[in-house]
């Protein structure tokens, strides 16, 4: 059984060069290529930008335009945590947040090696 490859549903209208300029206006707002993927869903109607040609992380590397990895993400929430519960000590649910993260750290770390 061979996969068959998804068709454009007939319903979208928009052309893949417009497109790739609403994904390059994003990913320099500084939007996460899953995060362009739900904008392009919920505001402009296109399910997969795949359809359309290229996935949006190939939209963006070939552009130029660097992409935060994970880990680079999770560093920068986790700075922002550290500096909430230094003020605020008794948020519970911050502290929770900053071991979550930090455990996602850990194992990113333990991945890459």
């Amino acid at each position: 059984m061979a996969k068959e490859k998804a068709n454009k549903p007939e319903w979208v209208k928009i052309k893949p060069a417009e497109l790739e300029k609403i994904v390059l206006d994003l990913a320099k707002n500084g939007e996460t290529p899953a995060r362009i993927g739900l904008i392009l869903r919920d505001q402009h109607g296109i399910p997969k930008a795949k359809l359309l040609g290229k996935k949006i992380s190939q939209i963006i590397n070939a552009a130029g335009l660097k992409i935060k990895s994970e880990k680079e993400l999770t560093k920068g929430k986790i700075s922002i945590l550290e500096s909430h519960s230094a003020v605020h000590k008794h948020d519970y649910s911050a502290k929770r947040s900053l071991s979550k993260k930090l455990w996602i750290i850990n194992k990113l770390e333990k991945q890459a090696q």
